[in-house]
């Protein structure tokens, strides 16, 4: 698809007027000294006095304050111009501590000599970020669950109580509202090119922080508080994030295709640039702030072409609606019609999934809200995470190039980059991660044949003990049961002699859970059963791990003969129950399986059924409770196990001869 390459700006005339003009239409210069004290503090009154108000209601006067602010802008832009940086680490350094993200600051003070557009941009990306989770702490100090918008943050009785009410008004005008600057907004979303955010500003907000820390000093020490810092995110599992192969070669070709590529706005080509420089440079987590609102901004140009909608390109007004990634990734316009961009995303290649999984899901890393928000450590932000981040970017170029670029799509090293877009599936959302739950507890319940017991010689005859016999005809309804479902499993499977061992196998999970199921946009009776599903799935999980757990405890300690008489009979029901246990809860794993496989034909069910199929899984989502109560080391009520498999083990039976489950339906 060729995009337009005429577009100049992605901000609206009037944002474009208020972030570009506005603060310099006021010519007068501003004394330094009238904004800071001999030892550099911030005089808060001087600054606040040029917020203007309404006289309407007295709300902030965004047009008048940002004109009024201009010339104090500037000044302080000059004024660290004119400081080295060892006076600036001695004058402001401990200022920023109250951020936990000094280093940061410190940084954006080194930009600030430079005046380099894009690291303009990208100082003032990590300073927002910064500040909005180092004013969260604050608002904690006084406050529960923290607001998880900047704009609700910074309009909170909490922080006005810290700060005044005339400080925040400030912060109100560079950053968080709508009807002022909005810098954060305007640059994590992708609106500005580099040219378009004048240094000064930046400037203004490190210095903002460092009064803020001022003033927070002052507070702490008149209310004997401590801040405390919230731990980051930290991100686990990272193999899990392993999606697309990257190499020296590959990069090179794609600094050579951001410069070609029609999916890639000139204004905003400075940015992927540095976004590969700082990839290179290890500097990861730079390279995806920096990225992260190209991929926004190209994406946006891809859906309002797609939807035919050009005006939704630009940043809006304060009164109107702009278009981000969570609209982008939607089914429907705001206008009830279905979205094109995804369609257009679905084929060949999976970027929507991708999307969804990296930015959306809530189990997935959620990059862009965590970074933008500052729940990340920047400096040990991982390469792993970088790194599927440009391999989709660069798929995306590819993608959506101009017909002449058939060079760079038939690379030869970029085609494992691109058959890795072609074939990825999602890995976050609840139906993935209930595919890894199964495999994960399956893994578990292997290790039981593996546990130390007694030998049964060595047990003594307890008298009133269940033998056997309950145990086998357990086993027996489990098989007269899977000789049922056969029907609805792959063909080389299927065996009329031993059902439980040839059945009840990984090998059959992992076939079923390879089967792709459509993640994407799932109605909401799907998303409900699956939620079900994973708990039944964790419950038996839980199960396996307090039998594993239990086994080896009493084997210990019947080998060191510290067991008691009625321990020891306690133990020997145990060893009992296992042998029934470990198929049931294989055969629970194989039946939530297959339900997944069909779990969109739920959709098919009328409401009646829907309910009734519900209650059937929420009955044996208690079974699994009771099981993981009954098993857990303070009760032992192994006997009382064996009684609830049955009726739980009847009931399956009588909704497969019914044909009432998923996988009936969907044959």
């Amino acid at each position: 698809m060729a995009l337009p390459d005429s577009i100049t700006t992605c901000l609206s005339q009037p944002v474009h007027y208020a972030i570009c003009k506005l603060g310099f239409e006021k010519k007068d210069t501003y004394d330094i000294n009238n904004v800071l004290s001999g030892n550099g503090e911030v005089c808060w009154q001087a600054v606040t006095e040029h917020v203007c108000y309404l006289e309407s209601d007295q709300s902030v006067d965004y047009i008048k304050s940002i004109r009024s602010l201009g010339p104090v802008c500037e000044s302080v832009n000059l004024y660290f111009k004119s400081l080295t940086k060892e006076q600036f680490v001695i004058r402001y350094a401990s200022w920023f501590h109250w951020t936990n993200c000094t280093e940061v600051f410190l940084e954006v003070f080194d930009v600030l000599q430079y005046t380099q557009a894009t690291e303009i941009a990208l100082g003032l990306m990590k300073l927002t970020s910064c500040l909005e989770r180092a004013l969260g702490d604050v608002y904690l100090l006084k406050g529960n669950d923290c607001p998880f918008l900047l704009r609700d943050l910074l309009a909170s009785e909490q922080l006005a109580d810290v700060f005044g009410q005339a400080v925040m008004n400030v912060l109100k005008v560079f950053i968080g509202s709508p009807h002022g600057l909005n810098l954060r907004n305007v640059l994590w979303h992708g609106f500005a090119s580099p040219q378009e955010i004048p240094a000064k500003y930046c400037a203004m907000l490190l210095l903002l922080t460092a009064g803020l820390g001022q003033l927070l000093q002052t507070y702490l020490l008149q209310t004997k508080g401590v801040l405390v810092h919230r731990p980051y995110v930290i991100f686990t599992s990272l193999e899990e994030l392993d999606a697309f192969p990257l190499n020296d070669e590959i990069l090179s070709i794609a600094e050579e295709l951001v410069k070609l590529s029609s999916f890639v706005l000139k204004t905003m080509l400075p940015f992927w640039i540095a976004a590969l420089t700082a990839f290179r440079k290890s500097r990861y987590a730079d390279s995806v702030i920096l990225l992260l609102p190209q991929l926004e901004v190209g994406l946006r140009l891809l859906f309002t072409t797609t939807n035919k909608c050009p005006n939704r390109l630009l940043t809006a007004e304060s009164s109107a609606f702009y278009t981000t990634f969570d609209e982008m990734l939607a089914k429907h316009l705001d206008n009830e019609e279905v979205n094109q961009l995804p369609v257009v995303l679905e084929e060949p290649a999976m970027e929507s999934d991708f999307l969804w999984d990296f930015l959306n899901h809530q189990e997935g890393p959620r990059i862009r809200d965590r970074l933008s928000h500052g729940e990340i450590n920047l400096e040990t932000f991982p390469r792993e995470v970088a790194n599927q981040i440009i391999g989709f970017a660069i798929t995306i170029l590819c993608r959506f190039s101009d017909e002449d670029m058939c060079s760079f799509k038939e690379h030869m090293v970029l085609k494992p980059l691109m058959n890795c877009a072609s074939c990825y599936r999602s890995r976050f959302h609840p139906i993935s991660r209930l595919k890894k739950q199964v495999l994960e507890c399956m893994k578990s319940i292997h290790l039981w044949p593996e546990l130390p017991t007694v030998p049964e010689e060595q047990v003594e005859k307890i008298k009133q003990l269940k033998g056997n016999a309950e145990a086998d005809t357990l086993i027996l309804m489990i098989s007269e049961i899977i000789s049922q479902l056969q029907h609805y499993m792959p063909q080389n499977f299927c065996s009329s002699d031993d059902p439980i061992n040839s059945v009840l196998t990984e090998r059959l999970l992992v076939e079923l859970c390879n089967t792709r199921i459509c993640t994407l946009y799932s109605p909401r009776p799907v998303l409900e059963v699956v939620v079900v599903l994973r708990r039944i799935s964790a419950q038996c999980h839980q199960v396996s791990q307090q039998v594993i757990a239990g086994a080896g405890l009493r084997y210990t300690q019947w080998v060191n003969k510290t067991l008691r008489s009625r321990q020891r009979h306690n133990y020997r029901r145990m060893l009992n129950s296992i042998k029934f246990l470990s198929p049931v809860l294989r055969f629970i794993l194989l039946l939530i399986t297959l339900e997944l496989v069909s779990v969109h034909s739920v959709c098919n069910k009328n409401p009646f059924d829907y309910q009734q199929y519900l209650k059937f899984l929420k009955s044996v989502l208690q079974y699994t409770e009771n099981l993981v109560t009954y098993t857990s080391p303070e009760k032992n009520k192994w006997d009382e196990t064996m009684e609830l498999t049955k009726k739980t083990l009847i009931k399956i039976r009588k909704i497969s001869d019914r044909k009432l489950m998923l996988m009936h339906l969907a044959t």
